[in-house]
This record gives structure tokens, C-alpha cells and sequence, in this order.
């Protein structure tokens, strides 16, 4: 399936994971053109690459914050710019982006690619009760009506709840152990879905401890 050339998009699990990157690592040009991807992690990129069918080069930039170098890959799609337009995507969406148009069938692959691009785990022995082990998936975000938005589909899709809390100039959604477990089965329904390997290898090891 390749969006990039075809005058109607179709969604698909692939296509569903590399809109969750855009929404998070992504960006949409002011040129109403241009769409990018922005990552350390090469492998993630070229995932991206194979969901699109994309053939670009991918190049390496500083970030303008820090010197450290990131992978990014740009390509120009009119079609896809203005469908992902439609769908909620916006140029300046880092703390604008709210509710997306996201079908309910692939709403977890979509929120795999979120939790690639802007989401941690993380995990812990408890010190007041013994043999305690305690585990947290965290999705973040600059729009607090985006997290929102995520929150109220899973409440009412798989009823977990989540926390909210503020971590300097990103909001934080956080799911603890038992959630944990349900957004996780979720988010990797199936054997050899596109994703991040680092973060689906942590997730798997943390859970195994569990």
C-alpha cells in the first residue's frame, strides 16, 4: 500500500502506526506539501519508510536545542498533506494538535506509532512491599487535549483510566501495572506489527517480571 500515489488514501494497520509517528516525531511543512519524520532511532525510520513505500534517502541534522544528530527523512506528497489535514494533523501541532480522525478498527496501531514516537516504560522493585514489582507505560505530549483525547478512547474502549501529570513543559499520561498489561496486548495485537524493536523488547522484558 502506498498512499503517496494513489488519488484516494485507504487506511490500513501500516499507514495507521506512520500517522501516530507523524503526530508525535512528525512534522507537516508550511509549503502544504512536504511531510517529515524526525528520530534517533534510525530503525524507526526506515519502518516508516517500508509503511509508506517510500524510496526518500534518510539524513542526519542537529537538533537546534542541543548538538546531538537525529534522523529525519522529508518527502513531498500533496495528496497525503491535505487528507492528514483532514484528519486533524496540523503545521504547528505540538501543542495545537486535539482530536484525530481515527477509525476505531485501527486506533491501536495508530497509538503504537504514538507510543514509538512520544511514549517511555519503565520499571521498578517497589521498596515497601517485598517482592513488589512495579511497571508504567507513559505517553506525553505538549497538547494536554490530545492526551485527553487518548485517554477518553481507551476508557471507553478497553476501560483503563490512566493519570494525568505535568512534567515540566509536556503533559504525561500514565498507565500503571494491570493497564499496563491491557494497552500493551492491545497496542501489539499480532506477531511482526511495524514498530520500534527497542521499546517492543523493553516492554516484553519489563512484563516478564510482572
Amino acid at each position: 500500500m502506498k498512499p503517496r500515489r494513489s488519488q484516494k488514501i485507504r487506511w490500513s494497520p501500516k499507514l495507521a502506526y506512520a500517522i501516530g509517528l507523524i503526530a508525535t516525531d512528525g512534522n507537516l511543512s508550511n509549503d502544504r506539501r512536504h511531510i517529515n519524520l524526525t528520530s534517533k532511532d534510525l530503525q524507526l525510520l526506515k519502518t516508516f519508510k517500508r509503511c509508506l513505500g517510500l524510496k526518500n534517502k534518510i539524513g542526519l541534522k542537529r537538533s537546534g536545542f542541543s548538538n546531538k544528530k537525529y534522523f529525519w527523512v522529508q518527502f513531498g506528497d500533496v495528496i497525503l498533506y491535505r487528507w492528514l489535514l483532514k484528519i486533524g494533523l496540523t503545521p504547528a501541532k505540538s501543542r495545537g494538535i486535539k482530536k484525530l480522525s481515527i477509525p476505531n478498527r485501527y486506533f491501536f496501531d495508530f497509538l503504537r506509532g504514538v507510543f514509538d514516537g512520544d511514549g517511555s516504560c519503565c520499571g521498578f522493585w517497589d521498596k515497601r512491599w517485598k517482592n513488589s514489582f512495579m511497571f508504567y507505560i507513559y505517553l506525553y505530549s505538549g497538547s494536554f487535549q490530545f492526551l485527553k483525547w487518548l485517554r477518553n478512547v481507551l476508557q471507553r474502549s478497553i476501560n483503563i483510566y490512566g493519570a494525568f501529570s505535568r512534567e515540566r513543559n509536556v503533559w504525561r499520561l500514565k498507565y500503571a501495572k494491570n493497564e499496563s498489561r491491557l494497552l500493551f496486548s492491545k497496542m501489539y495485537h499480532q506477531n511482526r506489527l511495524p514498530c520500534l524493536k527497542r521499546k517492543y523488547i523493553k516492554l516484553k522484558s519489563l512484563l516478564s517480571i510482572t
